[in-house]
Formats: C-alpha cells, structure tokens, sequence
C-alpha cells in the first residue's frame, strides 16, 4: 500500500511560497544582480587589453618614424567594442582599460596627421622656396 504525501501550508518551504509577504530580517544578506543578464562578479571579456597594447604600439612607432597609425585604428576599433560592452555592465573592471586605449588611439592619430601635414608644408615650403631663388 502506497501511502500518499500532503503538504499543508506549514510544511511549505517559507522562501518557495510566492503568495506570502515575509518581511526580510534586519542584517540578513540578500542575493541580487547587477545587470539582468549577469550575476555579480561575472562579466563578458573584451579586447582592451589587447586594445591597449596595439595603442602603445602605435605610440612608439608614431615617435620613430611614422606608422603607429597603422597600430592605432585597430586600436580605437577593439578599444569601441570593449566600451560597448564595459558601458552594458556598471562596474566593468575593463572599463578604464577600454576608455585609456581609446584616449591614446586617438592622440597617435592626431599626432600622426599633424606631423604629416608639417611635413607636406615644409616641402611645399621648400619647393616654392626654390621656385623663387632659382629664377
């Protein structure tokens, strides 16, 4: 003979029971989630470590002879990509990451197009220069 199992309401498990209000008790800990998609203490990798050493590169090449723009654009496309998603998760540990290769992606860019566009005025200059003394 099988013997069949009741629960009553006060064998309910107290936190299972969605229809009761229990008002929480002061000092207890309760579990909640940053972001809808993820728990706590769990975030989605990014590139801007990566991000940030193409952005050094780039640096270093831009002071000797000129191609760290080459570095750089890649750069600042993963470093937007990392803040895309940093920006979706408060509290993102790649945050500052992201937002410090972005920063140097685009000063190597700047720099870059300022020494070329130098360099264009100075041989502009010098050409126009020997157009002059030469006639």
């Amino acid at each position: 003979m099988m013997k069949r199992l009741v629960m009553t309401n006060e064998d309910e498990i107290p936190w299972a029971n969605a229809t009761e209000e229990k008002s929480v008790i002061q000092g207890q800990t309760t579990p909640f989630m940053v972001n809808a998609n993820s728990p706590m203490g769990q975030y989605t990798q990014t590139n801007a470590t990566l991000a940030v050493v193409l952005s050094a590169i780039g640096a270093v090449l831009m002071i000797g002879s000129g191609p760290g723009i080459c570095c750089a654009i890649p750069a600042i496309i993963l470093a937007n990509g990392a803040l895309a998603i940093t920006n979706s998760q408060p509290g993102h540990p790649d945050a500052s990451t992201a937002k410090a290769a972005q920063i140097i992606g685009w000063i190597v860019i700047g720099l870059t197009i300022a020494i070329i566009l130098f360099l264009v005025l100075v041989i502009g200059g010098l050409g126009g220069l020997g157009l002059v003394l030469g006639n």
